[in-house]
């Protein structure tokens, strides 16, 4: 059986504490998206980490020389809507020359299942390396989805990134695509009945937009 690739939890001081402000119930929408938009740019370092580079020649004030850059329009970020939008900015601050992919889900509110309704992808994916946009891995089928329906276009790689996550989304991930790291600012509890994550944050696609 293959070994499932790591979950790392960003566990910087600044993502922390950004974190445990947007937890707050009382928290204004425009707030709540002032500190999403934050922490996935903090989030965005630690999940390009290893990120391709390239050479290219340059001339600095004294002499030429060769020099890294990133392979950005190499990268697409592949947000899970709705509330995937609200990492997207963040994200893109730091590496502006990314592709932008979209999938549509929602989740069933009876059976849990995730429901695709849109889907929309760059071309010529199996060139380039596909990073997953959703801010909670609850149950975990939303994301199972999302990726089973984004290996279709056979990116180069994938990763998943959430904002929190539930022990139970992060088994089910790892049950089901086991090659797929995944980054999030924290694990939470557990899931309640209601297939929400405790403690949590609520609704982040809600608290994003101001509905209900």
């Amino acid at each position: 059986m293959n070994t499932p690739a790591p979950v790392t939890v960003v566990s910087h001081p600044l993502v922390q504490h950004k974190l445990t402000l947007l937890r707050q119930k009382d928290l204004s929408t425009n707030s709540f998206r002032r500190l999403l938009h934050e922490i996935s740019m903090l989030m965005a370092y630690e999940v390009t980490r290893d990120m391709p580079t390239q050479l290219i020649d340059i001339e600095t004030p004294l002499e030429a020389m060769r020099s890294p850059v990133i392979e950005g329009r190499k990268t697409v970020f592949v947000v899970v809507m709705r509330a995937g939008s609200g990492f997207l900015d963040g994200m893109l601050e730091v590496v502006p020359g990314a592709r932008v992919g979209h999938i549509g889900l929602y989740r069933d509110p009876k059976t849990l299942v995730a429901v695709e309704y849109y889907f929309k992808m760059p071309h010529s994916m199996h060139e380039r390396d596909a990073i997953v946009l959703d801010p909670m891995l609850a149950t975990g089928n939303s994301a199972v989805a999302a990726v089973d329906r984004l290996k279709e276009t056979k990116p180069r790689s994938i990763r998943f990134v959430s904002l929190v996550a539930a022990p139970e989304g992060v088994a089910h991930m790892q049950q089901h695509h086991p090659d797929v790291p995944i980054y999030t600012a924290a694990i939470d509890r557990e899931l309640n009945d209601h297939g929400y994550i405790v403690p949590g944050l609520g609704d982040a696609g809600d608290r994003l937009f101001g509905t209900k």
